[in-house]
Order: structure tokens, then sequence, then C-alpha cells
């Protein structure tokens, strides 16, 4: 069975994009940092995306900017196998893409049942909702930035049940981005 990965940052005070949708707040350079995110882009799995995420993402990775400034990342996310849950979108222009219709915690629990790679979710604070809704998520790792918004949107937005969060990793970057990583227990209702 697949696993479902969150991987995201978020700002000091909550949110994963600013009022605008960017998320370039999240992304400031530091050697340390990089490092650990070109490993972690090495780990493999399939990339999950609703589609404004993914709209976001493939106006910067498939370019030669992305090579230029992150080459490890960019050939990661430009060679990895991609989902994008959308109803609207008829083709993919960006490779190795595939697009699911209709109902998407229903598709997910398909996917998660078929042989393959496992998923992570990047952005997507939609789709990461529902999921997390639906008990979907096995794995949520989070990247604290130190930088305050003070509007956006949230991951969470519109989830009733309350999940149990268990920590089962963190590392503090000289940066001041701290990384936390969590494995869902319970859901418990308001």
């Amino acid at each position: 069975m697949r696993r479902l990965y969150v991987f995201n940052n978020i700002s000091l005070d909550g949110y994963f994009t600013d009022t605008n949708s960017d998320m370039s707040w999240a992304h400031q350079p530091d050697a340390e940092f990089n490092e650990f995110t070109q490993s972690n882009a090495r780990g493999g799995g399939t990339l999950v995306f609703g589609r404004v995420t993914y709209d976001l993402m493939v106006k910067f990775w498939p370019t030669p900017m992305a090579m230029e400034r992150n080459p490890v990342v960019a050939e990661r996310m430009n060679s990895a196998e991609k989902i994008v849950f959308s109803n609207t979108m008829e083709r993919a222009a960006w490779s190795n893409t595939k697009i699911v219709k209709g109902d998407i915690v229903a598709q997910m629990r398909t996917l998660k049942e078929q042989a393959g790679d496992d998923m992570v979710i990047m952005g997507s604070g939609s789709i990461i909702s529902q999921f997390t809704e639906a008990g979907l998520i096995d794995e949520f790792q989070i990247v604290l930035c130190p930088i305050v918004l003070g509007a956006g949107r949230t991951l969470f937005g519109g989830v009733t049940t309350r999940p149990s969060l268990k920590r089962t990793h963190s590392r503090t970057f000289t940066n001041g981005n701290v990384f936390l990583r969590y494995e869902p227990g319970h859901q418990v209702r308001p």
C-alpha cells in the first residue's frame, strides 16, 4: 500500500501562501536548508498537486532558471511522476503528469491501494484539507518559517475533525526554519 505524505512550508502565523497565493517567501537562500531540500528531493515518490499549485509549479520548475538556481530539485521535479487533481484541466504540459478527475477522496483511496511509489503533496491546501478530513494522510512534514504574513491560506481550512498528531522528528536550521514531522493518531470529533 502506498503512503501519502504532506510536505509544506508554513509561516509563523500558520499560512502556506500569502493572500496572492505566493509561496516565494518560503524559499530564502540558505546553504544548510538547501542541502536538506536537495536531500529530501532525492527521496523519490510521486508528486501530488491540486490545479492551482500545479499551475504555479509548472511556471517555474521546467524552466532554465530553475535548473540554474537549484538543479538537483529541478531535475527531480521534472522527472518525477506527477498527479494533478482537477475537474477543469484537459491536458497537462509538464512531463509525466496524470490528471485525475472526479471524487478526489475516492480517487486517492484507489491510488493508495495500488502498487507504486509513495506520494507527496506539495502546496495544495484544498486537497490537504479534504484528505486530512478523510484520514488519508500518513505523515505531515511541515517547515515552519520565521516570517509573519498576516493573512493568507491555511493548509487545513474547512477541516471539522481534530486529528491527533504525534511528532516523530524535528530539526532546527540556522536560517530559523524548523522542520517538523508528524504522524496522525486518531480523529477527535469536536
